[in-house]
């Protein structure tokens, strides 16, 4: 079987890393394509993990829409399929990317396997576009690798063949005790360097991280007022990696620039990210992957979201849905600063590591 794996952004190289380590493992042959959705952020990731692409699109450009974005990954996605012939396309999640490359795959005939299938909100707006391109996805998945029961619950009442789906836990998960391995090892760089540096880690960190597109305007400039009201504890620091989108990265410096217990960094790069991730007390953030990370390290996530795809977390009480209610996110963070161990006893509903391996364990098995 000839596979190739295609991705463009931070998030779905991390979660595809540890499937190429494990393909590359088994000593089965695949092809990686990178459409370079996220360009400085997805490179980062690669060569963290020791992965060099097969066909590198580089479409990126600034500020660009989803309709560019789209027509760019449609029409070289079809100049890759004219030259070489694949039996199988993995993609993830829930990217342009994602959806565009299933699609380009389909109209190839190719069979297409859809890696953390089943996530859900039904709300189309909400995430948006992720929520529209992990239905679409779904809808032309030949396989569907759920990474929870529930995910799997989600696509069996949209009538996906039982036999087609598979429930294997995240590879998030796998990928961050890969890092976590790697740190404990003694990997360091100049990031965390700087960041032992510049942060008073007796205090508790708190950790904010946004880059929605639903929460852009008021969504985070009230985030902000919260921000502005917790930075008054005295026992805390705030830790705040700021997204490079303009509408994120405008309103955050203009607002929180300056005060001294709250630090702006540019985005961090993934193991420096892990790092600081495993000393956080706590997170306040709208990524889906932080989410399924922090449980791994006792670390409750404060979700600036009205609705999340990831209930599995809200359920076991690693997670927090707030939105972006300015007091809401206040009350919340001071709840859980002011209590201790506030995750004990809980375990991360989203896997335990051995997602990658059981997905190339499927794909060494099935006939196309």
């Amino acid at each position: 079987m000839k596979i190739l794996i295609c991705f463009g952004t931070r998030p779905e190289a991390i979660k595809m890393a540890p499937i190429c380590l494990a393909l590359a493992k088994e000593k089965i042959a695949f092809k990686l394509c990178v459409t370079a959705q996220h360009r400085e952020m997805l490179d980062q990731v690669l060569t963290f993990f020791g992965i060099i692409p097969d066909y590198d699109l580089d479409i990126m450009q600034p500020n660009q829409s989803l309709n560019k974005l789209s027509s760019k990954i449609l029409l070289k996605m079809d100049g890759i399929f004219e030259k070489e012939n694949f039996d199988m396309v993995l993609v993830h999640g829930d990217t342009t990317t994602s959806s565009l490359v299933a699609l380009s795959a389909f109209h190839r005939k190719i069979k297409v396997s859809h890696v953390e299938a089943g996530l859900r909100t039904y709300n189309k707006l909400s995430p948006f576009p992720e929520e529209l391109n992990r239905q679409i996805t779904g809808r032309i998945a030949d396989f569907h690798f759920a990474p929870t029961v529930k995910a799997k619950q989600n696509l069996l009442k949209e009538q996906v063949n039982e036999t087609k789906i598979i429930v294997t836990g995240n590879t998030v998960i796998d990928a961050l005790l890969i890092a976590k391995d790697k740190l404990d090892s003694g990997f360091n760089n100049v990031f965390i360097d700087d960041l032992k540096q510049k942060i008073d880690f007796k205090k508790k960190i708190v950790l904010i991280t946004g880059h929605r597109r639903e929460s852009f305007g008021e969504g985070f400039e009230n985030l902000c007022d919260a921000v502005l009201e917790i930075a008054k504890r005295d026992d805390v620091e705030i830790v705040y990696p700021v997204h490079l989108n303009p509408n994120v990265k405008s309103v955050v410096n203009t607002r929180l620039f300056g005060v001294k217990n709250i630090h702006l960094l540019e985005p961090l790069n993934y193991p420096s990210f892990v790092w600081l991730m495993s000393k956080s007390n706590l997170i306040i953030s709208d990524s889906g992957g932080i989410q399924e990370e922090a449980p791994t390290f006792k670390i409750p996530v404060i979700v600036t979201r009205d609705i999340t795809e990831r209930a599995e977390g809200i359920k076991e009480g690693c997670s927090f849905l707030v939105g972006t209610n300015t007091s809401s996110i206040i009350n919340k963070a001071d709840d859980l600063l002011n209590t201790s161990d506030p995750l004990k006893g809980v375990i991360n509903p989203y896997g335990k590591g051995d997602a990658s391996k059981l997905i190339v364990d499927f794909l060494q098995s099935v006939d196309v």
